[in-house]
């Protein structure tokens, strides 16, 4: 384990991986951003620097030694569900992306990436920490706590992922239009330009979210608009 430092003491990055060469190019890069890098080669040493210290953000590799990348990212949303994730992983098939969100990581980088990429994520993802919107969205019998990142429905909390509380809030936040794949994609998973459309990812999260917060009401929340997108309460007709 060992520690890179700038002249900045904030924010504090912490980068878990494995691979040598990669470990020590993620610390040079992110360093020349004015961030304070901390590096870990073991999901155990991760875990260890998370217990000892808040990081800012977290760039953490799936296949680790010892414990995994989700392993440590479960414990890690255990204690903080706040800390944004950013996970490296060679796997990009629909349902590896899926149980990475649903651990509860804000986005994810597929191997081989380019540095400038990296950086961009997070940049991206520490922006999106220091926004503060307003404490309490809801929509008739439905209350989500921002700032707390809990939902509840007609007084009953609702177990969700953090992925699912950023879905959530953004239909909150446009309720009553419709939202359609592209703007999640663009302004919740915050990717762009794409080679590979991320539709399938989102209709996966929309399923999830909507058994968690339709599944037992009379009255149903969430709309799917087939050929337009999703929509939260009620709209005009489309």
């Amino acid at each position: 384990m060992s520690d890179t430092t700038t002249s900045s003491p904030r924010p504090g990055i912490l980068v878990v991986e494995d691979e040598a060469k990669t470990r020590a190019s993620l610390a040079e890069g992110l360093g020349l951003q004015g961030w304070e890098v901390v590096t870990a080669a073991t999901g155990d040493d991760g875990a260890a620097c998370l217990e000892r210290r808040h990081f800012d953000l977290v760039v953490l590799d799936w296949m680790l030694p010892g414990r995994s990348g989700l392993e440590v990212l479960a414990q890690l949303r255990r204690r903080d569900g706040h800390v944004p994730v950013l996970m490296l992983t060679a796997r990009d098939a629909v349902e590896d992306r899926v149980a990475g969100l649903d651990k509860g990581a804000d986005d994810y980088l597929t191997k081989p990436f380019a540095l400038a990429e990296l950086v961009a994520r997070c940049h991206a993802l520490l922006r999106r920490a220091t926004v503060f919107p307003a404490a309490i969205l809801a929509c008739e019998d439905l209350r989500l706590d921002v700032r707390a990142r809990q939902a509840r429905r007609d007084g009953l909390e609702m177990a969700l992922t953090p992925r699912e509380v950023d879905v959530l809030e953004y239909l909150l936040r446009y309720q009553g239009q419709v939202v359609t794949r592209e703007m999640l994609q663009r302004e919740v998973w915050k990717q762009t330009n794409r080679f590979t459309s991320l539709d399938n990812v989102i209709d996966v999260q929309m399923a999830r979210l909507r058994r968690k917060v339709d599944d037992g009401a009379a009255h149903k929340l969430i709309h799917t608009l087939r050929g337009l997108g999703y929509r939260l309460g009620q709209g005009p007709l489309v």
